[in-house]
């Protein structure tokens, strides 16, 4: 197992974080806090600053060595591109805020580089005296009937709280603690939604889905005759690297060989691409990886959509949410293999046109990002894992009509946005993609019941990371920036649940929202801006 690994997922192996860079408690330690959260991805980090300004004595944990989650590790946008900008307020607003000082424009900077990200965090943690335990994950939860007494960590630390909050992608203190939560994409009918469930794209691919034994190519998960759309679904959207690389030669190291590359695993693309040269038709490297120009000459690579094959390992990331940290360790190497793999096979294959091969290679990795890492990110992009059944399940009508929410505690407005989930074959010469939702955003209201348990499963936990969403209506909440809006509000009603009885559910919503008001955390519908996302250019809907 490699650094690489080691430092994505601290729980695959206990003994890997006695290294010097992953401090943590001795297994033999034990902490009592008023607050503990579990991740230190954005939403974390909102949940934690917040909540310490509020007086509560809060530890962070963090898995890995570096805090930020995809904010600082590839992804540098807001997603602000497909939002309503006005709501965006509180925690996040301050956060951009502070990018914006950063780079000397003293306004909202809504695109950044992943170190800048990062180094701005750590200062809004230090400057609220936040604790953070890096390089350990939750192994085990103790209760005692609903309530939470204490977390046992994978090097063996016993941590104990008032209340909880689990900020991570993942949900794996929620998980652990008792608390229902669905996986993959639930049927139309479940709640009646009409972007639900398995979804086949309108236009299918050619290129051979089968090799010569008849066997499915990698990348291809079934036959489209065993499906159904509409039906239900076990895997979520699928996973990538957001990787940072430069054009200009001054600012790059080379992309390194993937540790173990196998040309077969992209036979698929490699008969797409015979066939656009056999029948003389242009490709570029943008029809498969299109590179976002960022700051300081940073260009972010990310799955394509459109694409008949991107950086998206489709298929790959179908057992990651209830997977062990060992499991989690290989499917994550598999994605590191396949995406390096990838940039490998455009560079070096001989079914790859000249022109092709020529702007992958002239291509590399930026030196300023991600140095001690490979210059590789430190996280691979897991869109959607877990996600709560809690108190109030948000659907698509409450992202798209029935958008006001009494308990409000944050407004969303992205689009509903997932991507694929798979390739199918529909014969032995063509494929189609399945799993890609568009639709238009609206400005939506969280309502506080979705960050909440049902009391009868757990009392003093909150999880504003896999809050309870269906999938459809999670794709308007996966943005760090939203997160960020979630883990404000999960940091204050945090706060408020310790200087009462320690039960999230009898916090007063009213008295919370007041706060997060002050706080200038956007809870409310403004009279005269806009609710629709409208003046937003993109795709049609889908």
């Amino acid at each position: 197992m490699n650094r690489r690994t080691l430092a994505f997922y601290a729980g695959c192996v206990a003994t890997a974080w006695s290294l010097t860079w992953a401090p943590s408690l001795r297994a033999a330690d034990a902490r009592e806090v008023d607050i503990v959260v579990y991740s230190g991805v954005p939403c974390g980090i909102a949940a934690s600053i917040t909540a310490a300004r509020e007086g509560a004595k809060v530890l962070l944990i963090e898995p890995t060595k570096h805090v930020g989650g995809l904010s600082t590790s590839g992804i540098n946008t807001a997603e602000s591109e497909h939002m309503l900008k006005w709501t965006i307020g509180g925690f996040a607003d301050e956060f951009y805020r502070q990018l914006g000082k950063h780079y000397g424009t003293n306004q909202p900077e809504y695109f950044f580089e992943s170190s800048v990200a990062e180094k701005v965090y750590l200062d809004m943690l230090k400057e609220a005296q936040v604790e953070v335990l890096y390089g350990a994950s939750v192994e085990t939860v103790t209760k005692d009937g609903p309530k939470i007494t204490g977390i046992t960590l994978t090097d063996g630390a016993k941590l104990t709280a008032k209340v909880f909050v689990d900020a991570g992608y993942e949900g794996d203190l929620m998980a652990r603690a008792g608390v229902k939560y669905a996986v993959g994409r639930e049927s139309k009918a479940e709640f009646g939604e009409e972007a639900a469930g398995i979804r086949f794209d309108k236009v299918s691919r050619k290129a051979r889905t089968v090799d010569t034994e008849g066997k499915l190519l990698p990348g291809i998960s079934a036959w489209a005759k065993d499906l159904k759309e509409g039906d239900a679904h076990r895997a979520p959207m699928n996973y990538n690297f957001r990787l940072t690389v430069a054009k200009d030669p001054a600012l790059q190291v080379p992309i390194p060989a993937p540790k173990h590359y196998d040309a077969s695993r992209y036979a698929l693309l490699a008969g797409w691409l015979r066939n656009q040269t056999a029948q003389g038709l242009p490709v570029k490297l943008k029809d498969i990886v299109d590179p976002y120009k960022r700051r300081n000459g940073k260009f972010e690579l990310n799955n394509k959509q459109s694409a008949i094959y991107s950086m998206g390992h489709f298929g790959g990331q179908f057992d990651w949410p209830d997977a062990s940290y060992a499991k989690r360790a290989r499917i994550y190497e598999d994605h590191l293999d396949y995406t390096l793999g990838l940039l490998h096979f455009l560079a070096q294959d001989e079914s790859v046109p000249a022109n092709v091969q020529a702007e992958m290679k002239a291509m590399g990795l930026h030196k300023d990002e991600f140095a001690d890492n490979g210059h590789l990110p430190y996280q691979l992009y897991v869109r959607e894992a877990r996600r709560m059944r809690g108190v109030y399940v948000m659907k698509q009508q409450d992202v798209q009509t029935d958008r006001r929410k009494p308990d409000s505690i944050g407004m969303s407005s992205h689009f509903i946005d997932s991507h694929h989930v798979q390739r199918v074959a529909l014969n032995e010469n063509e494929f189609v993609n399945e799993g890609r939702i568009w639709r238009m955003g609206y400005a939506n209201q969280i309502p506080y019941r979705s960050l909440t348990p049902l009391p009868e499963e757990c009392r003093n936990l909150l999880v504003p990371g896999a809050a309870s969403y269906t999938h459809v209506a999670f794709c308007t909440l996966r943005l760090e920036s939203v997160w960020m809006i979630t883990g404000h509000a999960a940091g204050i009603a945090a706060a408020m649940a310790v200087k009462g009885d320690g039960d999230i559910h009898h916090v007063d919503v009213s008295a919370l929202q007041d706060k997060l008001r002050a706080q200038k955390q956007v809870v409310d519908f403004i009279p005269g801006m806009p609710e629709k996302c409208e003046h937003l250019n993109g795709p049609p809907e889908f």
